[in-house]
């Protein structure tokens, strides 16, 4: 069957780091195998073009400059679902232009962005989007800011749950197994020796990676300063697109790397990795069974994600770099293979999607209506309400 046959899903991310857009990378390739036609749209490009920047950059000031503050926010707005409400009034004004986003033909909309969900669950609730919307939660925490009426099914990991007792998404939450390419526990048919060629490592040390995210967001400095002093293994450090971090890091360690396209390999290289984050590299790590620890994690959706992960037995979770070196000679002994991500249990989150894209919908050529001046009126008072910085994100490398 082709894809014109089977017709369009269309995929809402952000670029907001690096983990909601490889989520829905993944998932674009997999409903393509499917025979779906894939439109990937940006949450971010649906705002005014001064709160698209501000929405971006205001978030990543706050991470590098005051984490503090980061993190206080997102434990203030995960007690109740107030935030999500005051969130999709504050959004209520794109609305139309979401709709339009949205081709006539399209068979479901998928989200693996929390805001999105705020914008377009009232569409849905209100008969405005008549075809099924799903949502993929990309953290291990589920903040209210996933949770919004008119999302129909809730894609969340095995171990996740919410943040705050009566915060998360109900009965409509589907366990799937994480949106992690294939080709990271296929790269275990390359040699270890090839994959350190590849990257110029030395083949006969224990190799730790340090991630820390696409803008190498927290304490990089000292976690590859604590791991490098750790006894028996070196350190090697992705700083993702953060230049100014590579540059500084360049003293402490040797190997030292920018963005990384072929993670796969690199992860069949090393040995062990050090994150602070919890989000997609984590869960690339655990797919290809290295042993992954978390150290000075993130405020906020960090901390959140190695408290389940440590929790569910799949990282480790070290307080001091005392610690962490006890735990970097403990992982130098030979003890079992790692056994990977747990997947029992756990579906196929295209498989989900492409069942709710099969159900019948209601037909309609107008739903999309042209944009009007009330849409020009509503977008322009949606800059004032919509510049807040994002209160969440997961991580990514």
């Amino acid at each position: 069957m082709t894809a014109q046959h089977r017709g369009t899903i269309v995929v809402v991310s952000a670029d907001v780091g690096a983990g909601h857009d490889s989520a829905a990378a993944e998932l674009t390739r997999r409903l393509g195998d499917r025979g779906f036609v894939v439109r990937r749209v940006n949450f971010l490009d649906l705002l005014p073009s001064p709160a698209r920047w501000m929405c971006r950059e205001a978030y990543r000031g706050v991470l590098r400059w005051a984490p503090w503050g980061y993190g206080a926010l997102f434990t203030v707005t995960s007690r109740s679902r107030l935030a999500a409400a005051v969130l999709r009034g504050a959004l209520a004004p794109l609305r139309g232009r979401a709709r339009r986003t949205v081709p006539a033909g399209t068979r479901a909309v998928v989200t693996t962005y929390p805001f999105a969900n705020q914008l377009l669950g009232p569409l849905r609730r209100h008969g405005l989007l008549p075809v099924p919307l799903v949502t993929y939660v990309t953290d291990f925490v589920v903040h209210p800011t996933w949770v919004a009426p008119g999302v129909d099914v809730y894609c969340t990991l095995r171990h996740a749950r919410p943040h705050a007792a009566g915060t998360g998404p109900g009965p409509d939450a589907r366990t799937v197994a994480p949106l992690v390419s294939a080709d990271f526990p296929a790269a275990a048919g390359t040699s270890r020796s090839a994959a350190r060629r590849r990257f110029g490592l030395p083949e006969r040390e224990r190799l730790v990676l340090i991630v820390a995210g696409a803008w190498g967001m927290g304490d990089v400095e000292a976690m590859v300063a604590d791991v490098a002093a750790a006894d028996g293994v070196r350190a090697v450090v992705v700083c993702g697109h953060n230049k100014a971090l590579r540059r500084r890091l360049r003293r402490l360690t040797q190997h030292v790397l920018g963005w990384v396209d072929d993670m796969p390999t690199l992860m069949r290289a090393v040995d062990a990795v050090v994150e602070n984050a919890g989000g997609l590299t984590c869960q690339e790590a655990l797919s290809c069974g290295l042993p992954v620890i978390t150290y000075r994690p993130l405020p906020g959706h960090g901390r959140a994600n190695a408290a389940i992960l440590a929790e569910a037995g799949l990282t480790r979770w070290v307080p001091s770099a005392e610690h962490l070196r006890r735990t970097l000679a403990a992982l130098s002994t030979p003890g079992p293979e790692p056994t990977g991500w747990p997947t029992a249990g756990s579906a196929d989150a295209a498989a989900l999607v492409a069942d709710a894209a099969g159900r019948p919908t209601v037909a309609s050529s107008c739903a999309y209506p042209r944009r009007t001046v009330l849409d020009a009126v509503g977008e322009a008072v949606g800059v004032l309400v919509t510049v807040l910085p994002p209160i969440r994100r997961t991580g990514g490398r």
